[in-house]
């Protein structure tokens, strides 16, 4: 029997989701929501109203991709009406939000997964494979770029807006290379940084600079920025035993690659291996798979509600710490 689907937001991000589904046989997306009906999507229903849809009771799963500001209200209710969830990161506009859905899921018994497609990029992925393998020994360092080069009229876009998405950068890019962090390192434990609007005319950040530490005494560092100009991803971590780095992502970040240098004893040139993933997008392929199979096992998926509450602890000790121009200690999670 098909998995049947709600996508609540029919945007971009919707859009790539809604593609997944509609490649597993074992899915089938019923229901398709957004404000604007030129997004109705073939083979599905359609309405404008988010409140009719997730309580219908052939409704096993509901996928939420719309702006920060809707998002945390439509997945309680889904998860109030007995749904599954996969909400698009961040998980809410700050750490209230974040709270109050982790403990609605508990509470209903669903699975919540936070949408970290980043995870799930095939050079991340590997990436982690050998980290966890202890390829490049115990884990030193992370150092993290992450930015892009606007667009016309971002400054009037909801991402730009503080009521409506909560904050900028940190929230928009940000919240990966977070997730990515704690992800290979562990919780971040402290944090200093800086989120500063340093040319939009706006009332969020365009741009944060972070140091952290890691509960596994990891250090961090990582900047974030919608002034870079051009796409960028690079993500790298430095061991006992060599290094891992990742850059691209595909598309206009230029074509994902892992390289992996293994340091001799006696110093010099470290072997070095270089992978490359030219093709598509995997990473929400695989991210729709992790997340149905943490439905049938009924077990945390891998990038968790739990996750996504967490990056957004540290993402308001950043805050704290910009404010406060001091090194802040990030708040750990309680359950109650």
């Amino acid at each position: 029997m098909a998995m049947n689907v709600a996508l609540i937001g029919c945007g971009l991000i919707g859009k790539k989701r809604a593609a997944q589904v509609a490649k597993d046989p074992a899915a089938r997306l019923t229901w398709a929501v957004d404000v604007d009906p030129r997004n109705e999507m073939a083979g599905s229903s359609f309405s404008t109203d988010w409140t009719r849809v997730v309580n219908r009771p052939e409704i096993d799963v509901v996928i939420v991709s719309t702006p920060n500001h809707l998002a945390v209200k439509v997945a309680i209710e889904s998860l109030k009406n007995g749904k599954h969830v996969l909400i698009e990161k961040p998980l809410g506009r700050d750490v209230s939000e974040a709270k109050a859905v982790v403990l609605e899921a508990k509470k209903a018994g669903k699975i919540l997964k936070t949408g970290f497609n980043h995870r799930f990029h095939p050079g991340i992925y590997q990436a982690k494979d050998l980290v966890d393998a202890g390829k490049i020994g115990d884990l030193i360092s992370i150092r993290g770029r992450y930015g892009h080069g606007s667009r016309p009229g971002m400054e009037k876009e909801w991402r730009s807006s503080k009521e409506l998405c909560g904050g900028g950068e940190l929230l928009d890019q940000g919240v990966h290379l977070i997730d990515l962090i704690q992800w290979f390192g562990g919780d971040i434990a402290q944090v200093y940084g800086m989120a500063e609007t340093q040319f939009w005319k706006i009332d969020v950040e365009d741009n944060a600079y972070v140091l952290a530490k890691t509960k596994r005494n990891v250090n961090a560092l990582f900047h974030v920025s919608w002034t870079n100009w051009r796409n960028v991803f690079s993500f790298e971590l430095f061991g006992t035993k060599g290094y891992a780095t990742i850059n691209g992502l595909g598309g206009h970040y230029g074509v994902e690659t892992l390289e992996v240098g293994i340091r001799k004893e006696e110093g010099g040139r470290p072997d070095i291996q270089t992978f490359e993933y030219p093709g598509e997008d995997l990473s929400w392929e695989w991210e729709w798979a992790e997340f149905k199979q943490a439905i049938l096992n009924q077990r945390e998926p891998i990038g968790s509600g739990t996750d996504g509450w967490k990056a957004n602890l540290a993402i308001e000790a950043v805050l704290r710490s910009h404010q406060e121009k001091r090194l802040v200690d990030v708040e750990s999670a309680v359950f109650g």
